[in-house]
Protein backbone atom coordinates (compact mmCIF):
# COMPACT_ATOMS: atom_id res chain seq x y z
CA UNK A 1 0.00 0.00 0.00
CA UNK A 2 1.43 3.44 -0.98
CA UNK A 3 2.08 6.01 1.96
CA UNK A 4 0.02 8.79 -0.20
CA UNK A 5 -3.13 9.56 0.54
CA UNK A 6 -3.98 9.01 -3.47
CA UNK A 7 -2.40 7.42 -6.57
CA UNK A 8 -3.80 10.43 -8.67
CA UNK A 9 -4.76 13.70 -7.73
CA UNK A 10 -6.27 15.84 -10.34
CA UNK A 11 -6.80 19.19 -10.34
CA UNK A 12 -9.71 20.21 -12.52
CA UNK A 13 -13.11 18.59 -13.44
CA UNK A 14 -13.24 19.29 -17.07
CA UNK A 15 -13.27 16.63 -20.11
CA UNK A 16 -9.58 15.98 -19.82
CA UNK A 17 -9.31 15.57 -16.15
CA UNK A 18 -12.70 13.30 -16.15
CA UNK A 19 -11.64 11.11 -18.76
CA UNK A 20 -8.52 10.73 -16.98
CA UNK A 21 -9.25 10.01 -13.40
CA UNK A 22 -12.29 7.77 -14.42
CA UNK A 23 -9.53 5.52 -16.68
CA UNK A 24 -6.81 5.85 -13.67
CA UNK A 25 -9.89 4.15 -11.53
CA UNK A 26 -10.96 1.73 -13.46
CA UNK A 27 -7.09 0.47 -13.65
CA UNK A 28 -6.69 0.46 -9.99
CA UNK A 29 -5.71 3.42 -8.76
CA UNK A 30 -7.11 5.42 -6.13
CA UNK A 31 -7.92 9.04 -7.56
CA UNK A 32 -9.35 12.62 -6.29
CA UNK A 33 -10.82 15.12 -8.49
CA UNK A 34 -10.75 18.99 -7.23
CA UNK A 35 -12.88 21.31 -8.66
CA UNK A 36 -14.55 24.88 -7.31
CA UNK A 37 -16.12 25.45 -10.35
CA UNK A 38 -18.53 23.35 -12.60
CA UNK A 39 -18.21 19.96 -13.41
CA UNK A 40 -17.70 19.53 -17.43
CA UNK A 41 -15.37 22.46 -17.84
CA UNK A 42 -15.04 24.91 -20.60
CA UNK A 43 -17.03 23.15 -23.35
CA UNK A 44 -19.96 21.95 -21.51
CA UNK A 45 -20.35 25.10 -19.25
CA UNK A 46 -19.10 27.93 -21.00
CA UNK A 47 -18.38 26.80 -24.24
CA UNK A 48 -19.81 24.39 -27.12
CA UNK A 49 -23.04 22.93 -25.33
CA UNK A 50 -24.44 26.50 -24.27
CA UNK A 51 -23.58 28.40 -27.46
CA UNK A 52 -24.93 25.49 -29.63
CA UNK A 53 -27.77 26.20 -27.55
CA UNK A 54 -27.71 30.17 -28.40
CA UNK A 55 -27.17 29.12 -32.40
CA UNK A 56 -29.95 26.98 -32.51
CA UNK A 57 -32.25 30.00 -30.75
CA UNK A 58 -30.51 32.87 -33.20
CA UNK A 59 -31.70 30.72 -36.11
CA UNK A 60 -35.28 30.58 -35.84
CA UNK A 61 -36.39 34.01 -36.61
CA UNK A 62 -34.81 33.29 -40.26
CA UNK A 63 -37.11 30.01 -40.08
CA UNK A 64 -39.95 31.13 -39.24
CA UNK A 65 -39.62 33.67 -42.47
CA UNK A 66 -39.23 30.97 -44.90
CA UNK A 67 -41.35 29.13 -43.77
CA UNK A 68 -43.61 30.97 -45.34
CA UNK A 69 -42.42 30.07 -48.95
CA UNK A 70 -43.05 26.70 -48.30
CA UNK A 71 -46.98 27.68 -47.47
CA UNK A 72 -47.10 27.67 -43.61
CA UNK A 73 -48.48 30.52 -41.79
CA UNK A 74 -46.28 31.41 -39.06
CA UNK A 75 -47.83 34.17 -36.29
CA UNK A 76 -46.26 37.13 -35.30
CA UNK A 77 -43.21 35.88 -33.01
CA UNK A 78 -40.91 37.35 -30.12
CA UNK A 79 -38.31 35.94 -27.66
CA UNK A 80 -37.84 35.53 -24.33
CA UNK A 81 -34.00 36.35 -23.23
CA UNK A 82 -34.56 35.03 -19.39
CA UNK A 83 -36.53 31.83 -20.64
CA UNK A 84 -33.18 30.71 -22.94
CA UNK A 85 -31.06 31.40 -19.87
CA UNK A 86 -33.35 29.33 -17.61
CA UNK A 87 -33.77 26.50 -20.11
CA UNK A 88 -29.99 26.70 -20.93
CA UNK A 89 -29.30 26.35 -17.00
CA UNK A 90 -31.25 23.78 -16.51
CA UNK A 91 -29.95 22.04 -19.27
CA UNK A 92 -26.22 22.53 -17.91
CA UNK A 93 -26.50 21.16 -14.25
CA UNK A 94 -28.26 18.21 -16.05
CA UNK A 95 -24.75 17.34 -17.66
CA UNK A 96 -23.06 18.69 -14.75
CA UNK A 97 -25.04 15.55 -12.95
CA UNK A 98 -24.44 13.54 -15.09
CA UNK A 99 -20.46 14.36 -14.82
CA UNK A 100 -20.78 13.94 -11.28
CA UNK A 101 -22.24 10.67 -11.77
CA UNK A 102 -19.59 9.26 -14.65
CA UNK A 103 -16.94 9.87 -11.22
CA UNK A 104 -18.89 8.74 -8.50
CA UNK A 105 -19.73 5.70 -10.67
CA UNK A 106 -16.05 5.08 -11.37
CA UNK A 107 -14.89 5.15 -7.54
CA UNK A 108 -13.45 8.35 -7.66
CA UNK A 109 -13.48 10.88 -5.09
CA UNK A 110 -14.77 14.43 -5.84
CA UNK A 111 -13.51 17.49 -3.77
CA UNK A 112 -15.05 20.79 -3.57
CA UNK A 113 -12.66 23.35 -3.48
CA UNK A 114 -9.90 25.36 -5.67
CA UNK A 115 -7.02 22.98 -5.14
CA UNK A 116 -3.18 24.49 -5.51
CA UNK A 117 -0.29 23.04 -5.91
CA UNK A 118 2.43 22.41 -2.59
CA UNK A 119 4.74 20.45 -3.63
CA UNK A 120 5.50 17.93 -5.56
CA UNK A 121 3.07 15.33 -3.70
CA UNK A 122 1.12 17.35 -1.85
CA UNK A 123 -1.83 19.11 -3.08
CA UNK A 124 -4.25 21.92 -0.50
CA UNK A 125 -7.76 22.53 -0.75
CA UNK A 126 -8.68 24.68 1.61
CA UNK A 127 -7.16 24.17 5.10
CA UNK A 128 -6.73 20.21 4.02
CA UNK A 129 -3.59 19.34 2.62
CA UNK A 130 -3.70 15.68 0.33
CA UNK A 131 -0.62 13.91 -0.89
CA UNK A 132 -0.62 11.75 -3.68
CA UNK A 133 2.34 10.15 -6.30
CA UNK A 134 0.94 11.69 -8.99
CA UNK A 135 -0.74 14.98 -9.61
CA UNK A 136 -2.51 16.16 -12.81
CA UNK A 137 -3.09 19.60 -13.73
CA UNK A 138 -6.02 19.80 -15.67
CA UNK A 139 -7.45 23.34 -14.98
CA UNK A 140 -7.84 24.83 -18.63
CA UNK A 141 -7.92 28.32 -20.14
CA UNK A 142 -9.93 31.64 -19.22
CA UNK A 143 -10.91 34.50 -21.68
CA UNK A 144 -8.14 37.39 -22.31
CA UNK A 145 -9.24 40.72 -22.12
CA UNK A 146 -6.61 43.46 -23.15
CA UNK A 147 -5.13 45.83 -20.69
CA UNK A 148 -7.00 48.82 -22.07
CA UNK A 149 -8.47 51.76 -19.82
CA UNK A 150 -12.43 50.66 -19.05
CA UNK A 151 -11.84 46.89 -19.50
CA UNK A 152 -13.90 46.74 -16.64
CA UNK A 153 -17.11 47.05 -18.40
CA UNK A 154 -16.65 44.35 -21.37
CA UNK A 155 -17.76 40.53 -20.54
CA UNK A 156 -16.09 37.93 -22.12
CA UNK A 157 -18.06 34.94 -23.46
CA UNK A 158 -18.06 33.66 -20.04
CA UNK A 159 -20.15 36.49 -18.83
CA UNK A 160 -22.29 36.36 -22.04
CA UNK A 161 -23.75 32.79 -21.19
CA UNK A 162 -25.06 34.55 -18.12
CA UNK A 163 -26.22 37.97 -19.15
CA UNK A 164 -29.90 38.99 -17.02
CA UNK A 165 -31.18 41.29 -19.88
CA UNK A 166 -30.74 40.68 -23.54
CA UNK A 167 -28.73 44.07 -25.32
CA UNK A 168 -29.47 46.15 -27.87
CA UNK A 169 -26.46 47.46 -29.52
CA UNK A 170 -23.36 44.58 -29.23
CA UNK A 171 -20.52 45.35 -30.15
CA UNK A 172 -18.10 41.97 -30.07
CA UNK A 173 -14.73 42.51 -30.37
CA UNK A 174 -12.33 39.62 -32.00
CA UNK A 175 -11.73 37.25 -35.54
CA UNK A 176 -12.17 34.06 -34.17
CA UNK A 177 -14.61 31.67 -34.86
CA UNK A 178 -15.93 32.56 -31.54
CA UNK A 179 -16.43 36.78 -32.23
CA UNK A 180 -18.26 35.35 -35.00
CA UNK A 181 -20.31 32.95 -33.73
CA UNK A 182 -21.44 35.21 -31.31
CA UNK A 183 -22.02 38.24 -33.42
CA UNK A 184 -24.22 35.88 -35.34
CA UNK A 185 -25.99 34.89 -32.30
CA UNK A 186 -26.81 38.17 -30.91
CA UNK A 187 -27.95 40.01 -34.43
CA UNK A 188 -30.60 36.61 -34.59
CA UNK A 189 -32.13 37.39 -31.43
CA UNK A 190 -32.70 41.00 -33.09
CA UNK A 191 -29.62 43.21 -31.95
CA UNK A 192 -27.52 45.40 -33.73
CA UNK A 193 -24.46 44.06 -34.11
CA UNK A 194 -20.87 45.44 -34.85
CA UNK A 195 -18.05 43.02 -34.94
CA UNK A 196 -14.13 44.43 -34.86
CA UNK A 197 -11.01 42.80 -35.59
CA UNK A 198 -7.49 44.49 -36.13
CA UNK A 199 -6.65 42.74 -38.90
CA UNK A 200 -7.91 42.72 -42.66
CA UNK A 201 -9.98 39.89 -42.88
CA UNK A 202 -11.40 37.62 -39.64
CA UNK A 203 -10.97 33.62 -39.14
CA UNK A 204 -7.28 34.24 -40.16
CA UNK A 205 -5.97 30.46 -40.91
CA UNK A 206 -9.45 29.21 -42.69
CA UNK A 207 -10.18 28.92 -46.35
CA UNK A 208 -10.01 31.94 -47.77
CA UNK A 209 -12.74 31.40 -50.51
CA UNK A 210 -15.04 30.86 -47.07
CA UNK A 211 -13.68 34.07 -44.57
CA UNK A 212 -14.26 36.07 -48.21
CA UNK A 213 -17.77 34.99 -48.57
CA UNK A 214 -18.86 34.54 -44.35
CA UNK A 215 -18.20 37.97 -44.54
CA UNK A 216 -20.48 38.96 -47.26
CA UNK A 217 -23.11 37.12 -46.00
CA UNK A 218 -22.89 38.62 -42.86
CA UNK A 219 -22.63 41.91 -43.93
CA UNK A 220 -26.34 41.18 -45.98
CA UNK A 221 -27.59 39.57 -42.43
CA UNK A 222 -26.64 43.71 -41.00
CA UNK A 223 -23.70 42.49 -39.02
CA UNK A 224 -21.76 45.41 -39.44
CA UNK A 225 -18.08 44.51 -39.74
CA UNK A 226 -15.11 46.18 -39.12
CA UNK A 227 -11.64 45.34 -39.99
CA UNK A 228 -8.59 46.54 -39.58
CA UNK A 229 -10.19 48.76 -36.34
CA UNK A 230 -9.82 47.97 -32.68
CA UNK A 231 -11.21 49.55 -28.96
CA UNK A 232 -8.49 52.08 -27.27
CA UNK A 233 -11.04 52.76 -24.74
CA UNK A 234 -14.10 51.77 -22.93
CA UNK A 235 -16.11 54.13 -20.95
CA UNK A 236 -19.68 53.56 -19.06
CA UNK A 237 -22.52 56.51 -19.10
CA UNK A 238 -26.01 57.08 -18.64
CA UNK A 239 -27.01 55.49 -21.89
CA UNK A 240 -24.82 52.96 -21.81
CA UNK A 241 -21.40 52.39 -22.86
CA UNK A 242 -18.77 54.32 -25.28
CA UNK A 243 -15.93 52.95 -27.16
CA UNK A 244 -13.44 54.78 -28.59
CA UNK A 245 -11.30 53.09 -31.10
CA UNK A 246 -7.72 53.73 -32.12
CA UNK A 247 -8.55 55.46 -35.05
CA UNK A 248 -10.50 58.15 -32.79
CA UNK A 249 -13.96 57.19 -33.71
CA UNK A 250 -16.41 56.30 -31.29
CA UNK A 251 -19.19 53.64 -31.07
CA UNK A 252 -21.69 53.39 -28.26
CA UNK A 253 -23.24 50.18 -26.99
CA UNK A 254 -24.92 48.59 -24.48
CA UNK A 255 -22.78 45.34 -24.31
CA UNK A 256 -18.72 44.87 -25.50
CA UNK A 257 -18.10 41.56 -25.71
CA UNK A 258 -14.29 39.90 -26.44
CA UNK A 259 -13.40 37.08 -28.19
CA UNK A 260 -9.61 37.53 -28.49
CA UNK A 261 -8.51 34.48 -27.10
CA UNK A 262 -7.76 32.53 -23.96
CA UNK A 263 -4.96 31.98 -21.77
CA UNK A 264 -4.38 28.92 -19.94
CA UNK A 265 -5.40 29.26 -16.33
CA UNK A 266 -2.63 28.83 -14.07
CA UNK A 267 -2.18 31.90 -12.10
CA UNK A 268 -1.80 31.41 -8.52
CA UNK A 269 -1.81 27.49 -8.66
CA UNK A 270 1.28 27.27 -7.20
CA UNK A 271 3.57 25.42 -9.87
CA UNK A 272 6.17 27.86 -10.58
CA UNK A 273 6.79 27.60 -6.50
CA UNK A 274 6.60 23.72 -6.91
CA UNK A 275 9.35 23.92 -9.74
CA UNK A 276 6.99 23.20 -12.33
CA UNK A 277 8.39 25.12 -15.63
CA UNK A 278 5.79 27.41 -17.87
CA UNK A 279 5.53 29.20 -20.53
CA UNK A 280 5.13 32.99 -21.08
CA UNK A 281 1.26 32.64 -21.50
CA UNK A 282 0.86 30.87 -18.32
CA UNK A 283 0.84 27.46 -19.87
CA UNK A 284 2.77 23.94 -18.09
CA UNK A 285 5.45 23.09 -20.35
CA UNK A 286 5.48 19.37 -20.59
CA UNK A 287 7.25 16.56 -22.52
CA UNK A 288 5.46 13.72 -25.13
CA UNK A 289 4.48 11.75 -21.91
CA UNK A 290 2.68 14.66 -20.46
CA UNK A 291 5.43 15.44 -17.65
CA UNK A 292 6.01 18.59 -16.75
CA UNK A 293 9.74 19.32 -15.10
CA UNK A 294 8.68 18.02 -11.89
CA UNK A 295 8.17 14.52 -12.85
CA UNK A 296 5.76 13.71 -10.79
CA UNK A 297 3.30 16.37 -12.25
CA UNK A 298 1.62 15.88 -15.33
CA UNK A 299 -0.85 17.93 -17.12
CA UNK A 300 -3.22 18.06 -19.81
CA UNK A 301 -6.19 19.97 -22.26
CA UNK A 302 -5.83 23.62 -22.63
CA UNK A 303 -3.82 24.42 -19.83
CA UNK A 304 -0.84 23.12 -21.66
CA UNK A 305 -2.15 25.31 -25.34
CA UNK A 306 -1.45 23.19 -27.60
CA UNK A 307 -4.84 22.25 -29.37
CA UNK A 308 -7.39 23.47 -26.83
CA UNK A 309 -10.53 21.05 -28.01
CA UNK A 310 -12.67 18.56 -25.97
CA UNK A 311 -11.97 15.67 -27.48
CA UNK A 312 -7.69 16.73 -27.83
CA UNK A 313 -8.09 16.44 -24.04
CA UNK A 314 -10.25 13.26 -23.89
CA UNK A 315 -7.04 11.19 -26.06
CA UNK A 316 -4.58 13.38 -24.00
CA UNK A 317 -6.25 11.67 -20.84
CA UNK A 318 -6.25 8.40 -22.33
CA UNK A 319 -2.86 8.24 -22.98
CA UNK A 320 -2.10 9.29 -19.26
CA UNK A 321 -4.35 7.15 -17.47
CA UNK A 322 -3.57 3.76 -19.80
CA UNK A 323 0.42 4.58 -19.82
CA UNK A 324 0.79 5.16 -15.73
CA UNK A 325 -1.63 2.50 -14.42
CA UNK A 326 -1.80 0.50 -17.25
CA UNK A 327 1.68 -0.35 -18.02
CA UNK A 328 1.01 1.23 -21.65
CA UNK A 329 3.29 2.80 -23.85
CA UNK A 330 0.77 4.88 -25.60
CA UNK A 331 2.00 8.23 -27.67
CA UNK A 332 -0.71 10.97 -28.43
CA UNK A 333 -1.12 11.25 -32.45
CA UNK A 334 -2.38 15.11 -32.92
CA UNK A 335 -2.65 14.69 -36.71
Amino acid sequence: MSSFDYDLFVIGAGSGGVRASRMAASFGARVAVAEDMFLGGTCVNVGCVPKKLFVYASHFAEEFHDAKGFGWSVGKSSHSWPVLIENKNAEIERLNGIYGNLLKNAGVELIDGRATVVDAHTVAVGDKTYTAECILVAVGGWPMIPDIPGKEYAVSSNEAFYLEEFPKRVIVVGGGYIAVEFAGIFNGLGADVAQLYRGPLFLRGFDEDVRNHLSGEMRKKGIDLKFNSNIAAIEKTDSGLVATLEDGSVMEADLIMYATGRVPKTEGLGLEEAGVELAKNGAVIVNEDFQSSVPSIYALGDVIDRVALTPVALAEGMVISHNIYNGEARKMDYS
